[in-house]
């Protein structure tokens, strides 16, 4: 999937809907902050493989929340600075 912002007023169809950024940026927050604590909760338990695999968890979550944020700025500087809601 190219990084860049959707074509100015083009509608979302079934075959290529709009991207939701700014809800997958917050779920990927979410992802972040759940593993995050549940990484370290299971380090302090002793559990080292599933606190790896929950900070693995975590990493790909940053790595999410920069790619939407790079794909959020290109389409502000194609369609200007209007207001999008959670779902656009």
């Amino acid at each position: 999937m190219p990084i860049g912002a959707q074509p100015p007023g083009r509608h979302g169809t079934v075959d290529e809907p709009y991207s939701a950024l700014n809800l997958r940026l917050v779920l990927a927050a979410f992802g972040f902050v759940v593993c995050t604590v549940l990484s370290i909760w299971l380090f302090h338990a002793g559990w080292t493989l599933p606190g790896w695999l929950l900070a693995a968890w975590a990493v790909a979550a940053v790595i999410d929340m920069v790619v939407v944020q790079l794909r959020r700025r290109a389409r502000r500087r194609a369609e200007g600075d209007s207001h999008h809601s959670l779902f656009e």
